[in-house]
């Protein structure tokens, strides 16, 4: 491992933490005696099928922005956003399949953002959920209030993830 503070890469683990999909290593520079932490992650690669068919890796960050996005000026810790990225991340590669469905991923993220903040939910689920107009936009707030009935537009009839 290359030291970030003089660039060798002579070092030493002082100490390894499971973090269950991670793991944390503590590690001293043999050359300048400096510590620096590192971490490492199992490289199995699951790809995303997105809904016209199209393949790609499953990346947290990608998720990580949208919820970033979605819970801007909201009172949500970054530790709140950041284990709702880890539970997605967790499922995800706790399925032990090759692909998931971008579904699954979109709605992991609504369910769990839903109980988080009901503001950063509307957000991202505009997104997510492709609403295309206010009536949409006002029936998916019904929806999660729960109180849908009495509501000038006729409930939505399709969700596009």
């Amino acid at each position: 491992m290359i030291c970030p503070y003089c660039g060798h890469n002579n070092s030493r683990v002082v100490d390894t933490r499971d973090l269950g999909r991670m793991i944390r290593r503590r590690r001293e520079c043999r050359e300048c005696g400096k510590r620096f932490t590192t971490y490492e992650q199992i490289a199995h690669v699951v790809s995303v099928v997105k809904s016209d068919g199209r393949r790609e890796p499953f990346d947290r960050e990608k998720i990580l922005r949208g919820l970033r996005i979605a819970c801007a000026k909201r009172p949500i810790s970054t530790e709140a956003i950041e284990g709702i990225v880890e539970q997605v991340e967790e499922y995800v590669f706790s399925q032990g399949k090759a692909e998931i469905p971008s579904k699954v991923i979109g709605n992991l993220v609504l369910e769990r953002l839903k109980a988080v903040d009901p503001v950063a939910y509307i957000r991202f689920a505009t997104v997510y959920l492709q609403l295309p107009d206010l009536d949409s936009v006002r029936q998916e707030i019904d929806r999660l209030l729960g109180s849908s009935e009495g509501t000038r537009s006729s409930p939505r009839t399709s969700r596009k993830p």
